[in-house]
């Protein structure tokens, strides 16, 4: 999908991936181009699903949410029915940010954040475990924060066609 992108739509996404309150004249500035070839480009990447969303990134300590958790979860039923019924279900609880579905000794990592270890006890009490049979959990609690970055690295695809390029 990267190589349908030429340079200006990638550096928009870096640019973006940086700040996403610039206005598209920020961004024009930033690239020595108008401001309407980029709101369309913009746009487009929008509509492709280039962008899947724009979000303010919060202090978890700010906003009670202090204690992160890995949350390693294996269940008793591995049919393809549980899988997804779990699936479902967890992603609908707000303590849980990520999910994803592994391959390895547990079939789901979820991230969960929570104000303290009292409520990850409650989390894992009364909602984790009343979702279905969890054959085992195995918990791993963030003492300190190192890096956290929400964008993702890209590079200029190299092109061994450079005529059959975007112009």
């Amino acid at each position: 999908m990267l190589h349908q992108l030429d340079n200006t739509d990638i550096s928009i996404l870096k640019i973006l991936q940086e700040n996403a309150r610039l206005t598209n004249q920020e961004i024009a500035d930033k690239l020595h181009k108008t401001a309407s070839p980029i709101y369309r480009r913009i746009k487009r990447l929008e509509e492709e699903g280039f962008i899947k969303k724009y979000v303010a990134v919060l202090d978890p300590k700010k906003i009670d949410r202090g204690l992160m958790a890995f949350t390693h979860v294996q269940l008793k039923d591995h049919s393809q029915d549980s899988l997804r019924n779990f699936e479902q279900a967890i992603i609908q609880l707000p303590e849980v940010l990520e999910c994803y579905h592994m391959t390895g000794a547990f079939d789901f990592i979820l991230r969960v954040a929570v104000k303290d270890l009292d409520a990850y006890h409650q989390f894992l009490m009364h909602e984790l475990f009343g979702i279905m049979a969890i054959g085992s959990v195995q918990s791993t609690l963030v003492m300190k924060q190192s890096k956290h970055e929400a964008a993702f690295p890209i590079d200029v695809p190299s092109n061994p066609f450079p005529s059959a390029g975007k112009s």
